[in-house]
């Protein structure tokens, strides 16, 4: 019993003065005042909240995310190419490639693409 004790006590005391002695050891003597403020995404925290956010920034990054989605769909396309029918996995493939351009067709005759006026 005093050898379950004795180790529990150790088990505490060791981490506890390791914690400690790095604590004290890690501490800097100046702050900076850079590095102690917060980082929000390149945004100055201590200025206005209401900055102009340019919405065709947002509209080309969603498009990007669907694209590269899409992608992510077309990458199986390739691998079950061997083990299906190869009519039928022509076809799925080329009703999904047309819709794909057919949309960034749509996108591109709306001028959704073009970043400047």
């Amino acid at each position: 019993m005093l050898t379950l004790s004795t180790s529990i006590l150790i088990s505490f005391i060791v981490p506890m003065t390791i914690m400690l002695i790095t604590t004290m050891l890690s501490k800097k003597l100046t702050n900076d005042r850079e590095k102690s403020s917060p980082f929000e995404c390149g945004f100055d925290p201590k200025s206005s909240a209401r900055m102009p956010f340019s919405l065709r920034f947002f509209l080309i990054a969603v498009i990007f995310l669907i694209f590269d989605v899409e992608i992510a769909l077309i990458l199986p396309i390739v691998i079950i190419m061997k083990t299906s029918n190869i009519v039928m996995w022509t076809l799925s493939t080329m009703f999904f490639i047309m819709v794909l351009l057919g949309g960034l067709y749509y996108e591109w005759n709306w001028g959704a693409l073009q970043w400047a006026d």
